[in-house]
């Protein structure tokens, strides 16, 4: 069996999450003013917008952390073929506990679970003391991290993902307020709309389920079948519901 008879893997995605270019280029751009000389980006994936980050600011070198083999591969050839492989390097390792910082900017979008022990709950303060720890006085930091638009129901929550529970996030005010308390100042706040969010979820699956469609008595495509369906229900269970927040994070001091 050859790599093209396998179900395709986010090939329609710039960003593995619901960001948009012009949203993009906003953060971007944000984060070029300050001159970063030093980029690290925890849970990189293929590191699109770290390597877009490199290009705006042409004196910096970066760093992408992730432990997915086959993006960081993606991501190191993304790199060569717009000349940035002698200013960043794709490490498969875990961001836990690292000692790749202090850098000037940290990017940190759906990753803060990679800061923190897998075998604990998810434990956003402490991430956000990690990002504090990681970053230069003066510096930046992007956070991506998803929360409540609203308090969700228990039959709502029964149509997510399997456990879900109302503590597995927070709502906006109270996810900055533990920025504030881990030592930042939120200088930008916002949002992704439902476009962005329609974009990245559609975008997620489009590749396989045309493989699907193409390939219905493949050997791959009942388990296939089965994960995109219950990707795809999950996200028509927290549509409206769960919200991402990027949050540009000063420190302070």
């Amino acid at each position: 069996m050859t790599d093209n008879d396998l179900p395709p893997r986010l090939g329609s995605l710039d960003f593995h999450g619901p960001l948009s270019d012009s949203r993009a280029t906003r953060m971007i751009q944000r984060l070029a003013a300050g001159s970063p000389a030093t980029v690290l980006d925890i849970g990189c994936g293929w590191g699109e917008l770290l390597l877009r980050v490199l290009e705006a600011a042409p004196g910096a070198t970066g760093v992408g952390l992730d432990i997915e083999a086959e993006d960081l591969d993606r991501g190191r050839g993304l790199a060569k073929e717009r000349g940035l492989a002698e200013r960043v390097e794709f490490v498969e390792e875990s961001a836990l506990g690292t000692t790749r910082g202090p850098v000037d900017s940290i990017l940190c979008l759906g990753s803060s679970q990679a800061l923190l022990d897998p075998e604990l709950p998810h434990d956003l303060a402490a991430a956000l003391r990690e990002l504090r720890r990681l970053v230069r006085p003066g510096g930046r930091v992007v956070l991506g991290e998803c929360f409540w638009e609203r308090t969700p129901t228990e039959a709502e929550l029964a149509g997510m993902w399997p456990g879900a529970t109302v503590a597995d996030h927070f709502l906006l005010p109270e996810l900055v307020d533990l920025a504030i308390e881990a030592g930042f100042r939120p200088a930008w706040i916002e949002t992704a709309g439902r476009e962005e969010w329609e974009e990245f979820e559609s975008g997620y699956r489009y590749d396989t389920e045309l493989w699907l469609a193409a390939h219905p008595d493949h050997p791959l495509a009942a388990e296939t079948r089965a994960r995109v369906d219950r990707q795809r229900a999950g996200w028509l269970g927290y549509r409206n519901i769960l919200g991402m927040a990027y949050l540009t994070l000063v420190p302070v001091g």
